[in-house]
């Protein structure tokens, strides 16, 4: 059922070896990729249809064609390593048990696109990580992978690492942006997109680590090839993070197209002790909550959007009957409440709605009049937020609205709808 390509070297090899690294074919597609045209390099990018796999699921190459096309020279690429959604570790194993993978993507990425300056911008809480790319960095560059003249190429790109300092809101990537430049953390209005005016107002491409991590091997196996592993939509792997009442959480892989109930069952181990599924959270503390009866669900792009949502960054949260939506609801919002940098209204004030509201429903001191306002609020932040963060806040609540919609009706003293 797994299907290794981005794991594929994890506990396999010693992730502070660059040798060992090279031993099983590391760095090989960049050594190759410096010898193609640039924009075949996208094309092969193109072929693939990779995806972002942070969680907006935008296309890869259009990115990166869409700098390549800018008439501006100085240009920027930042890897989103500031994994800061509650249920997500999967790019802590990538940093941590395969550095050089990602970062060669980096440098093949730069290649395409003509950047000679990199940044890693990493959640400040992954020390291990951190200190781990510090070596990784500088053993590419003592092998002439990173630098001048990038294996006599005539190529130059560098990479710096900051460590971020424990704000949610900066995985947004103009929030990372702003984090970067030494301002506070906060999203700016759009457009222009980053691929425009970006870092210090230069054209950036962002993308997470998984995304970089797919790169070396689409060149190595061919976009064709890499396509047809998944889905028509959804091509390639995704790495899922695992957790909550499960016998074997972890990280696994698996081709796109898997149902969710597989990677539960058979990688998971299913439930602790044998006890009832209640709810799986997907995609992490942004994403929705849905009943046991939908686990039949597809992990694929497409698919998740039918349900007003996105695969996210790939966590699956697994909760049993001893679990209460409510309690769980009051949890994400108020770390929504808490991490929301305020410079928006609709997100600024509508959480501290939001965790007003759910309390009601907690204390059984709810009306017919919050349940239409807990909705009606949920979906003008989800509308109106300037960015991720307000958009998708209120998502456990709407979808929660919908699949466990008698849950709140038992909590309020004569419903009618």
């Amino acid at each position: 059922m797994e299907q290794k390509i981005v794991s594929k070297r994890f506990d396999a090899i010693n992730p502070l070896s660059i040798d060992d690294y090279l031993e099983s074919g590391g760095y090989k597609s960049l050594k190759e990729a410096l010898k193609r045209d640039r924009i075949n390099i996208i094309e092969e990018i193109e072929a693939a249809r990779l995806r972002g796999r942070g969680g907006a699921a935008f296309p890869a190459h259009v990115k990166m064609m869409g700098i390549a096309k800018e008439e501006e020279t100085t240009r920027y690429i930042i890897c989103n390593a500031d994994e800061g959604e509650p249920g997500n570790f999967k790019d802590r194993q990538l940093m941590e048990k395969d550095p050089h993978q990602f970062i060669e993507g980096m440098v093949i990425t730069a290649f395409a696109i003509r950047a000679t300056k990199g940044y890693i911008y990493i959640r400040g809480e992954y020390d291990k990580a951190y200190s781990i790319l510090e070596w990784t960095l500088e053993e590419a560059r003592k092998k002439g992978y990173l630098g001048k003249n990038i294996l006599d190429s005539g190529f130059d790109f560098d990479i710096e690492l900051r460590s971020g300092a424990g704000s949610y809101v900066c995985g947004e990537e103009f929030a990372l942006i702003e984090s970067i430049e030494g301002k506070p953390g906060r999203t700016r209005v759009k457009p222009p997109f980053p691929t425009q005016k970006g870092l210090f107002d230069k054209p950036t491409l962002i993308n997470n680590v998984e995304t970089f991590a797919n790169i070396p091997h689409i060149l190595e196996m061919g976009g064709d090839e890499f396509a047809k592993i998944g889905t028509e939509s959804s091509t390639g792997t995704k790495l899922v993070s695992l957790s909550g009442n499960v016998n074997n959480p972890g990280v696994y892989e698996v081709p796109f197209g898997v149902p969710i109930k597989e990677v539960v069952e058979k990688l998971g181990g299913g439930s602790k002790d044998g006890r009832k599924i209640k709810m799986v959270q997907l995609g992490g503390a942004c994403g929705p909550i849905i009943p046991e009866y939908m686990l039949d669900l597809t992990i694929d792009f497409d698919r998740f959007e039918d349900f007003d949502s996105k695969t996210g960054a790939g966590a699956i949260i697994v909760m049993d009957e001893r679990f209460d939506v409510f309690d769980v609801l009051l949890r994400v919002a108020e770390f929504f409440e808490h991490e929301s940098c305020g410079k928006c209204t609709p997100c600024r004030e509508g959480n501290l709605q939001l965790v007003k509201l759910v309390e009601k429903f907690i204390n059984r001191k709810a009306t017919q009049k919050d349940l239409i306002n807990i909705e009606s609020l949920a979906r003008v932040m989800h509308q109106t937020s300037l960015c991720g963060l307000g958009q998708t806040a209120p998502t456990a609540i709407l979808s929660t609205l919908k699949y466990f919609r008698d849950d709140y009706l038992d909590l309020i003293e004569h419903p009618e709808l």
